[in-house]
């Protein structure tokens, strides 16, 4: 026979309350209530207060160094002039793409000769395709850069003389 108890007309089951309050356990639940035709049974228990845990955050990755073009002494051995001088410079904080889309013919190359107005390269900055384009017609003498690699405001990319 099980555990009853009675408050005015309604019996409780104890045995019932206690498989009740087992499932909560085992379910990690909070709240579990039967009914039984005009009976019904509700048990609860207040949630465990979860302690909130400071948040940690990965540092930061060390900045990547854009690779320097070191001038090459020319045939007279005289140095090459520094490759900055006449260097189209990102116009802003991004990640340079040399092509259209990965595997396709890169806009520019050594040895090219671009129009102004031509597209040389893309920076994306906060998802954004930019066109850095030729500011005047010339050669290609350098690319400072390389493909996905992260520039800064005012890097040299390439070199149009």
């Amino acid at each position: 026979m099980t555990d009853t108890i009675e408050q005015g007309a309604m019996q409780v089951d104890v045995e019932l309350v206690r498989q009740l309050a087992q499932m909560l356990d085992a379910t990690q639940l909070t709240e579990i209530e039967v009914e039984d035709g005009s009976r019904r049974i509700r048990v609860a228990r207040k949630a465990a207060p979860v302690a909130a845990q400071p948040m940690q955050y990965a540092p930061p990755p060390p900045p990547v160094a854009a690779p320097l073009a070191i001038p090459q002494a020319s045939e007279a051995g005289t140095p090459a002039p520094a490759p900055s001088a006449n260097a189209v410079k990102s116009p802003m904080v991004g990640t340079v793409y040399l092509s259209a889309e990965p595997g396709s013919k890169p806009f520019a190359s050594v040895g090219q000769k671009v129009a102004a107005g031509d597209t040389l390269l893309i920076v994306e900055a906060m998802k954004v395709m930019n066109q850095i384009l030729a500011p005047n017609a010339g050669t290609v003498t350098a690319v400072l850069v390389e493909n996905g690699q992260p520039v800064e405001f005012d890097q040299p990319l390439i070199v149009v003389e």
